[in-house]
């Protein structure tokens, strides 16, 4: 076995490890390190490789995205990451798609159907993935409307573009020779990326990111084995395989099918008229406001608290001064546990990586199954911007586009007080049936502003 070889089974392995210790927040920190050093070494066995003629344009490329990299690293706050992942899928997507038209272009007098067959998936699956991580990204940066975005016989034309370029894709395996149909290939499936993605409400996102996700390794699994690259395809593989099944645990989380995703529309804000009256009709009472000062005496009596934390929470970036404002209970020793909701967020685990950010322990944090049967004896709930997947609607009014989606037993709790801005609902565009229960209390403002008050008014109170 040679250097490179060996490189690449440490790096396959560093991989595999690196994946595995992702399973566990406590041991998530370890499985970035071992998949960056398998990287790292993948990358390094790579430039010893001996068929490499030149390192000049390797070395500008490394230069160039070193450049790209440091700014998007260091200045982006966690707050968006889920914008800057849709953003690296599609960067990753481009460059396979890239090498694929560049091998076509070498190689098309020559191709054998097998060869054609992968150059022709790398490239469709790269473009689409391309263009529709970009989507994605606007989607959750507000640069395009969250909301679906549908027209009537959409689905139609979505899956008779796909049609086509499935027609298109057998033609060009038994004639790689004709270039305008392998570049109508190229360019109805950057068309394609868009057209499958603005359907789709940003509710669903954490969905989709997982789903290009698994496109994107994909993509890089077919290069693999257009260039003969074991750690491409090893690493590809892993990537498609785990973004498949993150997608069908979100789905799960959801109660939806990854085809509903794709094609049902759902966080539709511009519902059905009847169906939003028959859903939010039975509750016609005011929601009870409350302020920092009503809302002290509560925190004070309290023996345990449960924190929900959702989106609403990273869109006024809040986590810190939550972290702050736990501290002050704790110290007051109040029992606290964070209840997190698979899909709470716009990306899988988006909770998870704002609260580590803000050093809270990952002993505090527990998933919606660990947690669901101590609602019903805690004092009281805190729910930071989460909307959809506290709302009891979901468990009971079928007219409701989240019914049967599992939620928080928020409402099950002695008492409940909600951080929220304003009445508006969530992306599913239905009311929250919780806010206006009788042991329910709303606390409007900016979240980040309402927790620094909270931690202000509790500290004072205590020290007096």
């Amino acid at each position: 076995m040679n250097l490179l070889q060996l490189c690449y089974l440490l790096s396959a392995i560093l991989f595999i490890l690196g994946i595995k210790s992702l399973s566990s927040p406590e041991t998530a920190r370890r499985g970035m390190n071992l998949a960056s050093l398998g990287m790292l070494i993948a990358i390094l066995g790579t430039l010893f490789a001996s068929h490499i003629v030149t390192y000049k344009w390797i070395i500008a490329g490394l230069i160039l995205g070193t450049l790209l990299s440091l700014p998007i690293s260091l200045w982006i706050p966690m707050t968006k990451i889920p914008q800057r992942i849709a953003l690296s899928h599609a960067g990753g997507a481009l460059a396979a798609c890239l090498i694929g038209v560049a091998e076509y272009y070498r190689y098309r007098s020559n191709l054998s159907p097998l060869s054609m067959s992968i150059i022709s998936i790398e490239v469709m699956l790269g473009a689409l993935t391309f263009t529709g991580s970009l989507m994605v990204a606007g989607k959750l940066h507000g640069t395009l409307p969250a909301r679906p975005v549908t027209y009537k016989g959409q689905n139609i034309v979505n899956l008779s573009l796909f049609a086509g370029m499935v027609l298109l894709l057998l033609y060009l395996i038994l004639y790689p020779q004709v270039n305008l149909l392998f570049y109508t290939l190229l360019s109805l499936a950057f068309l394609f990326g868009v057209l499958l993605v603005t359907p789709i409400g940003a509710a669903d996102m954490p969905v989709v990111i997982a789903i290009f996700n698994a496109y994107g390794g994909l993509t890089g699994a077919m290069m693999g084995f257009m260039l003969g690259n074991r750690i491409q395809i090893i690493t590809g593989a892993l990537d498609g395989a785990s973004g498949f099944i993150l997608s069908i645990l979100m789905c799960r989380a959801m109660n939806r099918s990854i085809l509903n995703v794709l094609f049902g529309a759902f966080g539709k804000l511009e519902e059905d008229a009847h169906q939003r009256r028959a859903a939010t009709s039975q509750y016609k009472k005011e929601p009870q406001p409350i302020t920092v000062e009503e809302a002290l005496p509560f925190f004070d009596q309290a023996k345990s608290v449960i924190i929900a934390p959702g989106y609403g929470m990273a869109a006024s970036q809040a986590h810190h001064a939550l972290r702050e404002f736990v501290d002050k209970l704790k110290s007051h020793r109040t029992n606290i546990k964070y209840a997190i909701h698979p899909v709470a967020g716009r990306m899988p685990g988006h909770m998870n990586v704002l609260l580590a950010e803000a050093n809270v322990p990952y002993t505090d944090l527990f998933d919606m199954d660990e947690i669901n049967a101590e609602f019903s004896h805690t004092d009281i709930v805190l729910v930071v911007g989460a909307n959809d997947v506290t709302n009891p609607a979901a468990r009971h009014i079928k007219s409701s586009p989240i019914y049967g989606m599992p939620i928080l037993n928020v409402d099950k709790a002695k008492k409940v007080i909600v951080l929220k801005r304003s009445m508006n609902p969530g992306f599913s565009g239905v009311e929250n049936e919780l806010y206006v229960q009788d042991h329910t209390w709303l606390l409007f403002g900016d979240a980040k502003d309402s927790l620094n008050k909270l931690a202000y008014a509790f500290k004072r109170a205590w020290n007096s």
